[in-house]
């Protein structure tokens, strides 16, 4: 059966908390040339009222390698044990998250071990937890984490690459290692050995009324700059919009990769959410 080119798409979740709303939404596409879309999202909202106020709202995207097959299966792999875990776990939001990574890991670890084909898959995660106003972060690879404010977007993520290694030891700048030849080259992927590393908070970052949270590939980042991520993602009404926009001008510029994208965003309460 042919694949869709949009593997994956989500609509808008108005969750009132205590003075705002949360909007969340997600889109990927396996762009023009790709056959096959090794990219993963999910984003969750909790049914259960008292699991909505415990664990909040998920947002998860990773993008495979190690071949079609492979990358296909890790990223897909590590997106549903990471949605799975997640809100099984008792424990916290942040240690929740890097429980179900590294189960996640080693699920996707053992499955290449059992399929000597699959040897070298992997895939990059980053996920975020919006509970009640705070954000929790565990993260892997090279897909990042924005956040926009104030119509800017920092970036809440560091990558796990070559480059930006040379960047923390003073060898490159910033805006030299996004250019580099090197930038894909990753130092750290889920599924790749036994043992993970998980980038994590130690502190929940707090969120305020006009936030937005935006996951992505790097299919997305390589080809829309930083000052133009915010500027997009501002003029857009609900997380819906914005990831339809941020997703038409990426393809719209390049195109070649798989692109993919998760946007939440924080408004003021509605008189209708409160009903």
């Amino acid at each position: 059966m042919p694949q869709q080119r949009s593997k994956a798409t989500a609509g808008c979740h108005w969750l009132p908390f205590d003075r705002f709303a949360v909007d969340a939404g997600c889109r990927s596409d396996r762009g023009r040339i790709r056959p096959l879309n090794e990219d993963s999202v999910c984003v969750v909202v909790p049914e259960d009222p008292e699991m909505l106020s415990a664990k909040g709202v998920l947002m998860v995207v990773a993008d495979g390698m190690g071949g079609h097959e492979g990358g296909e299966l890790a990223s897909s792999m590590a997106v549903e044990r990471v949605r799975a875990d997640y809100y099984r776990g008792a424990s916290n939001p942040g240690r929740a998250l890097a429980a179900a990574f590294e189960r996640a890991n080693q699920d996707v670890f053992d499955h290449a071990r059992r399929h000597p084909k699959l040897a070298g898959m992997g895939t990059t995660c980053t996920a975020a937890a919006v509970v009640n106003g705070f954000a929790w972060l565990a993260h892997v690879g090279d897909s990042r984490l924005y956040l926009v404010r104030g119509g800017s977007a920092y970036r809440m993520t560091q990558d796990h690459s070559a480059t930006m290694e040379l960047v923390n030891r003073g060898l490159l700048t910033l805006a030299e290692a996004d250019r580099h030849e090197e930038r894909n080259v990753i130092l750290r992927a889920l599924g790749t050995h036994e043992r993970l590393e998980v980038a994590t908070w130690k502190d929940p970052f707090p969120l305020h009324t006009g936030d937005r949270l935006v996951l992505c590939s790097d299919g997305l980042y390589e080809t829309i700059p930083d000052d133009e991520l915010g500027d997009i993602c501002t003029r857009q009404g609900t997380s819906a919009q914005a990831c339809d926009a941020l997703l038409r001008t990426a393809l719209d510029r390049d195109g070649t990769d798989n692109i993919t994208v998760a946007v939440l965003y924080v408004s003021p309460e509605s008189e209708e959410a409160r009903k």
